[in-house]
């Protein structure tokens, strides 16, 4: 695990050594054990620690976070046997054991332990064929100097960040969007869209774009091979796709008993290490599940240690679901309840961490957990991001099932659905539920009076300045309703959901140097639960994850097995903005009206005063308002010359 950067350039330009060494500053906290640095125009690649290289056209810098093969021989860039690649590499390569012996086979000789040979012997041997063979997390840059060409390539989920950025005759790239905002072509632009939709829907950026408008993502499953000759020329192609339609027709316990040796076999490769590895225990069925089928894997010798966000709210902690876990795996334990006032004391650090807005302060929560690790000498933590994605974990799916049943004419079936879920912990109505999947079936406009009545509907049109956006060709994007619960899946699992989640993850834990591993998200995994039935997900009687529910009996505890609510890494908000009122009224106060264009601030302040006072709903536009000034003030974000 490791921050990764570089930059290629048309000649007679140069990369500079400041840009390089700047960059490497930036991503320190993602590798402090060790950096390295390569220019290159032709012949052979200058290679050292210091960037004070021989200028080049190509330059690639590596912040290493040492986890396999701790020895100098992991040390990157990394040159292959023929001396024409160098690799810089940021993730795991968790099967790299198999494919060490299989490149050994073909001929391959290697002299280090770690899974970055491993890897750059892999795309010797098969080229970018290599990454369907690859089960990890990983965004790469790999210089060909014999063909002049810079590949790179990100995992199948996103689970590692690779950001780039071009101008005419340049292109760069890094693991973070701090580091290119170091370079002088990159502008600080805002992308009006992004924007846009954050604030009126808490979205975040696309899987292809970010908060600024010159800087850009590669797509999870996506690679690109760049010509040195033509940089600026970037057309990311996809490599890998979920499963299209749902085709396993497994009875219900054979599912169950296959998908619980698929997540096993997952755990056995993720706890491949040579450093210490801790677990996120919120209490809930997935982190509990990672920790069980850790110590499954591991035996009684096996040391587990669990971190965990206890929430002082009462109604929102999870210490007794975190505690029953923790004793039946027999692991130790730490856990973290911050106050508020630290809250105040780390929002902006939580700000430049995630480098973009972000939907809530719930991350704090996450981002205290890791520090919580860290503290203890952890640099490896495992975590279950992606599984409610997958198994269809949330309240809103619900709904999305029943439209599937009543689009396929099981209209009884699909009513009784509603009506058995209505009775678990915090669900809403049997009406509610059954009209909102009644919702896809109705025309666009029927549609949006729906939501409207079900509360759905966006009322930001009093503290957000439209014009502003149509004046940049940002209009409001239409609600696409979700025919069927693969729908709802698919959406929130490769953009609406999970690429936010894995962003978190990734910033907050690098933040402190440590390395989070989601063993939910591989390729055999999804590939086996998008192919099952919609009724293995979500049972007749409401109960979500059914199958995964099933596959881990005898593993976790029932009564965790058993829960119907659904809490996770849960903040009091609300609480929390009472107590922060000061700090908020603060940030409005000194907010400058040019520097915001976007909002409404007399409107904002107005509603803001309403909420803390009892008079207006609570809404999590509110953190969005705040999260959004000081985001533009803490990283000279340009508004006006948005596009």
């Amino acid at each position: 695990m490791c921050g990764i950067a570089g930059c290629a350039v048309r000649g007679p330009d140069v990369v500079r050594p400041e840009w390089l060494s700047s960059m490497a500053t930036a991503l320190q906290h993602r590798g402090p054990d060790d950096r390295g640095f390569l220019q290159w125009s032709s012949g052979e690649p200058e290679l050292g620690r210091n960037p004070d290289l021989r200028p080049g056209q190509v330059g690639l810098v590596h912040q290493r976070l040492a986890i396999l093969d701790l020895s100098e021989k992991g040390w990157q860039p990394m040159r292959s046997h023929d001396g024409h690649k160098h690799l810089v590499y940021n993730g795991e390569i968790y099967n790299y054991v198999e494919l060490r012996e299989e490149l050994r086979r073909a001929g391959h000789e290697f002299s280090s332990s770690g899974d970055s040979e491993v890897l750059l012997a892999a795309l010797s041997e098969w080229g970018t064929a290599a990454l369907d063979r690859l089960v990890g997390m990983f965004a790469f840059a790999m210089l060909d100097s014999e063909r002049r060409t810079l590949t790179l390539a990100r995992d199948p989920f996103g689970i590692k960040p690779l950001f780039y950025a071009t101008w005419p005759g340049g292109v760069a790239f890094a693991s973070e969007i701090k580091a290119l905002l170091e370079l002088p072509p990159v502008s600080r632009r805002a992308s009006a869209r992004a924007v846009h939709d954050y604030l009126r829907e808490g979205a975040l950026a696309g899987n292809d774009s970010s908060f600024f408008a010159d800087v850009h993502q590669l797509p999870p499953a996506h690679s690109v091979t760049i010509s040195l000759d033509t940089p600026d020329q970037v057309s990311p192609r996809r490599y890998w796709s979920l499963p299209a339609v749902r085709d396993i027709e497994l009875p219900f316990d054979a599912a169950a008993e296959q998908l619980r040796e698929l997540f096993v076999d997952s755990i056995r490769l993720h706890l491949r290490s040579d450093v210490p590895i801790g677990t996120a225990l919120s209490g809930g069925i997935d982190s509990s599940a990672v920790v069980a089928a850790g110590r499954w894997v591991g035996g009684s010798d096996v040391d587990i240690r669990t971190f965990s966000y206890i929430a002082d709210d009462p109604a929102l902690s999870e210490e007794k679901w975190v505690d029953l876990q923790a004793d039946a795996a027999g692991a130790k334990g730490k856990k973290v309840c911050p106050p508020v006032g630290d809250l105040v004391r780390d929002l902006d650090r939580l700000i430049r961490v995630q480098d973009e807005p972000f939907g809530s302060t719930s991350i704090y929560a996450q981002y205290r957990v890791f520090s919580l690790a860290a503290d203890a000498g952890i640099k490896v933590m495992l975590d279950g991001q992606g599984a409610d994605e997958m198994l269809a974990g949330y309240p809103p799916y619900v709904p999305a099932r029943v439209a599937s049943m009543l689009r396929s004419g099981q209209v009884a079936s699909g009513l009784a659905l509603a009506r058995a879920s209505s009775r678990n912990p915090g669900a809403a109505s049997a009406a509610t539920i059954a009209g909102k999947g009644m919702m896809s079936m109705l025309p666009a406009a029927a549609a949006r009076a729906a939501r409207r009545r079900f509360g759905t509907a966006d009322g930001a049109d009093e503290w957000i300045d439209a014009q502003w956006f149509r004046e940049r060709g940002v209009d409001a994007v239409a609600h696409r309703a979700d025919h069927s619960l693969g729908d709802a899946l698919l959406r929130d699992f490769g953009r609406d959901s999970l690429p936010g989640l894995l962003r978190y993850e990734d910033r907050n834990s690098m933040a402190f140097s440590i390395e989070s591993r989601v063993p939910f998200l591989t390729p055999a995994i999804s590939d086996f639960v998008f192919r099952l039935p919609e009724q293995h997900l979500i049972g007749a009687d409401g109960t979500s994850k059914s199958v995964f529910r099933a596959a881990m009996r005898g593993l976790v505890p029932d009564a965790i097995l058993d829960r119907k609510d659904k809490i996770g890494f849960a903040t009091p908000e609300r609480q929390w903005f009472q107590a922060l009122r000061p700090w908020i009224g603060d940030v409005l106060t000194a907010a400058d009206p040019a520097g915001v264009p976007v909002l409404k601030l007399d409107a904002v302040r107005s509603e803001l005063d309403e909420v803390l006072d009892g008079r207006h709903a609570f809404g999590w536009h509110i953190w969005r308002w705040i999260n959004l000034i000081r985001w533009t003030e803490l990283y000279n974000v340009d508004m006006a010359g948005a596009k």
